[in-house]
């Protein structure tokens, strides 16, 4: 660690603290993300693992640059190119946004590219929000970021836990239980993401997921076709309308 110096923490999560630092050798800014290793019997955290090998294989201007990890005995670093700015914060700070039809399509225009790439190597991301979509201010590039919740996945698709997605960008098939999707799920999260930045206020916010369901089901016009093919869906819809 001692080539990289703290320079302040910019953000504290589940599963670590980011700071951001500099380069000692390259004098360059960057974001470190410290994993809290609290459990020494249990050893890394199969996010940051996994977060790791998948950020390793992907290489794309609109997903966020592993550099570098440093690993020590009780302590696991990653390197990030360093973005000051996410989505969320843009949207609050700058009013006059939703007003610029252009820079909203090109913001989605490049969520869709990072996403597009991430399905076309066969990854998920799963925590798809406006806060881990990391911007920069100089040349307006938005980059996804947070793949500590992203999975491989295969054909046939494989049976997957259904507590991913931060609330409000839930999937209806992920809130009624089905641990059966694929590309959809993020699919879902982009559109509510896209709602939101052309509202400014979130779409479906949802305070529980049954609360969250029954924001999303009271758009009658809404058709959602994983529904009416998934049992367990479609059993659990029925008694939602009960």
């Amino acid at each position: 660690m001692e080539q990289y110096e703290k320079v302040e923490k910019i953000g504290e999560g589940t599963y670590g603290v980011v700071y951001k630092a500099r380069d000692r050798v390259t004098n360059e800014t960057i974001a470190l993300k410290k994993i809290r290793l609290e459990q020494e019997d249990e050893g890394v955290p199969s996010t940051a693992i996994r977060e790791i090998s998948l950020l390793k294989e992907m290489q794309h201007r609109n997903i966020v640059r592993l550099q570098d990890v440093v690993h020590s005995e009780k302590r696991l670093y990653l390197v990030f190119e360093y973005l000051d700015l996410d989505l969320k914060k843009h949207m609050d700070s700058s009013p006059e946004f939703v007003k610029d039809p252009r820079q909203v399509k090109m913001f989605l225009y490049q969520i869709l590219c990072g996403i597009a790439y991430c399905h076309s190597h066969r990854v998920l991301h799963r925590d798809l929000k406006p806060q881990n979509l990391l911007i920069d201010r100089r040349t307006n590039s938005l980059k996804l970021a947070d793949f500590g919740l992203a999975r491989a996945f295969g054909i046939p698709v494989r049976t997957f836990t259904h507590e991913v997605v931060t609330l409000w960008y839930r999937a209806p098939e992920i809130l009624l239980g089905s641990r059966h999707y694929s590309t959809p799920v993020d699919v879902w999260s982009v559109g509510c993401i896209f709602a939101e930045m052309v509202n400014r206020r979130p779409l479906f916010p949802g305070d529980s997921e049954i609360d969250e369901l029954f924001k999303i089901f009271r758009f009658e016009s809404m058709f959602w076709i994983a529904v009416h093919s998934d049992p367990l869906a479609k059993s659990c819809l029925l008694v939602l309308q009960c």
